[in-house]
């Protein structure tokens, strides 16, 4: 993680960057001139219907000579700078061309943040059955600053658009949710979507612990002044952030030994262990309906953060709101990726090209410029602009998964094989590892401060070297295998303890005779590199429902099986398709006890080894679904 990463939580550091426009064609000297003599702002306290008022800055086209589209950010992050007289450097989406071409620009302080009035709430639940004006939530504060801007701000053309990366992604998605007749287009980019199941800080109820410590441990930190962006971090007594977890010890030693007290949110996500009306409240896809603006949802293949939320943000808009301009994009990115750096690697994938500014400027700026001026060939966006990884390649598809995209089964063989026929009568019935909660399995070799963004694409030989993790693999393949969608595990399991994780990875494996990148600084070994394509955890106790924690009785075989969000991705010809399974992936998750209890509230006694054991029997045949496209 760079040096950049470490002053503010990543999740809050990115979104912020990338909305201020980097990286663009123009010093950023020059930026911050061009907006100064092209661009007067304003600053205004926005009434919504409660009596709050929002803080909202407004850069205003000098030249009045025609009528401009509103496009509006609403962030938890602070629109900083403030004053009349201080400038943002830059203005709109990361493409000069925005601010070029000419709009008004507004930034917004949510609720409770920074100089807005009234109470922040993380991820406010949508009210679908408002009765009065107290009756609020993110969904009518924008349609009211939306209904003020085009009253107030002139010279306006009454076309608003709405855009946002990570957490302003979840109010640019809000804003389509009963919304104001003059939203005419909105993209929620790495939006976050659900906080339970798949995005930041759980994934399948596995807790994202490095995430969300980092995370809270200074954006929910209380303010005492309000325009501070954000708290300190904590300073970890190690460089190396698996130590100082492992010596934190349970989770409910964070609170004592670090948080101290302070940290509201933390207490509720140690609470709220279960899919409850906590977690479903807070999710805003049932409401996705009918919606009037069109939506590009954006996200990136490897994003550590949301990859999650642009997926099925999509997903469930076109289920729901049948007819409306629904659109996918999804590049080889990290979080926020596409706004922040040229898209070209990530960690040692090579994608080749400046993925970031193709998006920049041949589909996000169309797609706004169409949408709130009529101009340019935004219209004829397609449904899906999908990046394929291996191949390198963009796609406009018609859908998203592909039309032809079959439901293909890879199976788990004895001696560590994996093929596309289930396993043979008599070849053994499983395989097994120990589970130790005191010596987990880390996410990646190295683990800095944070969250590493590049962990979504590193060697896991590291791992596939541990007694404690199952590899299966194919033989080479003889041409290529593109698999494009959602994949699902199927796993049939058996524990000596009464609870456990279990860790699926899709691995795509280098041929021996592999090229080094050149240069090659890092002295980084392609040949046999097997790049992370997906990984995603699932707490066992969740395996009938998320929302009715189980307990396993030990050594009873039960049937596990979980979705991994979508992939794009070519296994390429003399490569190898990989398969590790564990029971731990420190501290990327929090270590689960192997042991029914509440984990926020174990003890040091409760975390105990176990025996975890894979069947692949006729019978009870574990593997990994995917959909192939040739």
């Amino acid at each position: 993680m760079t040096r950049r990463l470490l002053l503010l939580p990543a999740f809050a550091t990115i979104a912020l960057w990338a909305q201020r426009g980097q990286p663009a064609p123009a010093p950023p000297d020059e930026r911050a001139q061009y907006v100064r003599q092209n661009y007067t702002k304003y600053e205004f306290m926005v009434p919504v219907r409660d009596g709050v008022k929002l803080f909202t800055a407004v850069y205003v086209p000098k030249d009045k000579s025609q009528q401009y589209p509103i496009m509006l950010l609403r962030t938890p992050y602070s629109v900083a700078p403030y004053g009349p007289e201080n400038y943002r450097g830059s203005l709109g989406p990361a493409s000069e061309k925005f601010m070029r071409e000419g709009f008004i620009f507004a930034y917004q302080d949510v609720r409770g943040k920074s100089k807005s009035e009234g109470t922040f709430m993380n991820v406010r639940p949508h009210n679908p059955s408002k009765q009065s004006a107290k009756d609020v939530d993110e969904a009518s504060d924008t349609y009211d600053t939306i209904d003020w801007l085009v009253k107030n701000v002139q010279p306006n053309n009454g076309r608003v658009g709405m855009y946002g990366i990570s957490y302003p992604g979840f109010y640019a998605a809000m804003g389509a949710i009963d919304s104001h007749p003059a939203l005419k287009a909105t993209s929620p980019q790495a939006p976050v979507i659900n906080w339970f199941i798949g995005d930041d800080f759980h994934h399948n109820g596995a807790l994202f612990l490095a995430h969300a410590f980092n995370f809270f441990g200074a954006f929910g930190r209380p303010r005492s002044d309000q325009t501070v962006l954000a708290g300190s971090r904590f300073s970890l007594d190690t460089p190396d952030a698996y130590d100082f977890h492992l010596g934190t010890g349970p989770l409910a030693n964070y609170n004592e030994k670090h948080f101290k007290g302070q940290v509201e949110f933390w207490k509720e996500l140690m609470e709220q262990d279960a899919y409850g009306d906590f977690w479903k409240a807070r999710d805003p896809r049932p409401y996705v309906r009918n919606t009037k603006p069109a939506m590009m949802s954006v996200g990136g293949w490897f994003d550590a953060e949301d990859v999650y939320g642009p997926l099925r943000l999509y997903e469930s808009a076109e289920k729901q709101s049948p007819g409306a301009t629904n659109i996918l994009v999804e590049g080889p990115w990290s979080h926020g990726g596409w706004a922040r750096s040229d898209g070209r690697k990530l960690g040692n994938a090579d994608f080749a090209t400046n993925t970031s500014k193709f998006f920049q400027d041949e589909i996000e700026f169309p797609f706004f410029l169409w949408h709130l001026k009529g101009k340019g060939e935004g219209g004829k966006l397609p449904e899906a602009y999908v990046f394929e990884t291996g191949r390198n390649e963009w796609h406009k598809l018609d859908a998203w998964p592909p039309k032809q995209a079959q439901a293909k089964t890879l199976y788990f063989q004895p001696a560590g094989k994996l093929a596309w026929s289930a396993p043979a009568q008599g070849a053994g019935e499983f395989d097994e590892y120990i589970s130790d909660p005191g010596k987990p399995v880390p996410f990646t070799p190295y683990i800095a401060n944070g969250m590493s963004y590049n962990y979504m694409t590193d060697d896991q030989r590291f791992a596939a070297s541990r007694p404690d993790v199952l590899v299966y693999q194919t033989e080479p393949l003889e041409s290529d295998v593109r698999i494009g969608g959602p994949l699902k595990a199927t796993l049939y399991v058996s524990t000596s303890g009464t609870d456990s994780d279990w860790v699926v990875k899709l691995i795509d494996v280098f041929p021996a005779d592999s090229p080094d990148p050149n240069p090659n600084p890092e002295n980084i070994r392609m040949g046999g590199y097997q790049m992370l394509v997906r990984g995603e955890p699932f707490r066992g106790r969740f395996r009938k429902g998320f929302d009715k924690p189980e307990a396993f009785t030990p050594g009873k075989v039960e049937k596990i099986e979980f979705e991994l969000p979508d992939v794009f991705h070519a296994f390429r010809r003399g490569h190898r398709i990989m398969v590790q399974v564990q029971s731990s992936w420190f501290p990327l998750t929090d270590r689960n006890p192997q042991k029914f209890v509440k984990i926020s509230e174990a003890k040091a006694e409760d975390f105990t080894k176990a025996t975890q054991r894979v069947y692949r029997t006729p019978q009870a045949s574990s593997a990994l679904t995917v959909l192939t496209l040739d």
